[in-house]
């Protein structure tokens, strides 16, 4: 099995590129279709076909380099917008005489910085799941995405992962997909927060293939 964690590190051939942002998720089959990876430096993050990837160590690489990782499909669309004409108040500046003589400072004035909207671009009908994501149990939350483990032949989910530590100090929850109701922004199980407790530890490393 493969373990995708969400925030993990990702490397190039040829060095580091970034870190895993979010997976994209094809809600009727379950499959991972692609990775989200935020680049090291600054520009959009990049649609890597889950197939260019490989986990281990908690660390994900590419069987790309990093040239290629940058000519792959951007995963979200940036919008500039335009400045208003206004002008933001910035710290007092003392080298500035005070007004009409009384010693009170002139604030400096600067003009609004344009603002950045980024929205994520998801393929058409399949979803996105991130970190942080809610999972909820058929009686309610029962915690929050922290990634997702696939089967590396057919590239289907296994299970679900909830945040480290957040259910009853238990380092690792891993939800198998067969109580999985519903794989997207929100995660639905069929089972209840005490069948979720009552599940077994598992051991990512070593499960079932």
């Amino acid at each position: 099995m493969t373990e995708f964690t969400i925030g993990a590190d990702v490397s190039c051939t040829d060095g580091p590129c970034g870190k895993l942002s979010r997976l994209i998720v094809e809600p009727d089959s379950q499959a991972v279709t692609h990775l989200v990876v935020e680049p090291r430096h600054r520009g959009p993050a990049r649609l890597v076909p889950v197939g260019l990837a490989e986990a281990a160590g908690g660390e994900i690489g590419l069987q790309i380099s990093r040239d290629e990782f940058g000519k792959l499909d951007s995963a979200e669309e940036q919008e500039v917008l335009p400045a208003d004409g206004g002008y933001q108040m910035l710290a007092p500046d003392p080298r500035v005489v005070g007004v009409y003589g009384l010693g009170i400072p002139l604030a400096k004035l600067s003009p609004r910085a344009k603002r950045v909207d980024a929205e994520d671009l998801v393929p058409l009908g399949e979803v996105e799941v991130s970190r942080g994501d809610p999972v909820f149990a058929t009686d309610g939350e029962i915690g929050r995405i922290h990634g997702l483990v696939i089967d590396p032949g057919n590239r289907h989910v296994s299970h679900v992962l909830l945040e480290e530590g957040h259910l009853w100090g238990r380092k690792d929850v891993a939800i198998p997909i067969s109580a999985v109701a519903k794989i997207g922004e929100i995660v639905r199980l069929s089972i209840s927060k005490q069948q979720v407790q009552d599940l077994p530890p598992v051991d990512i490393d070593h499960l079932p293939t």
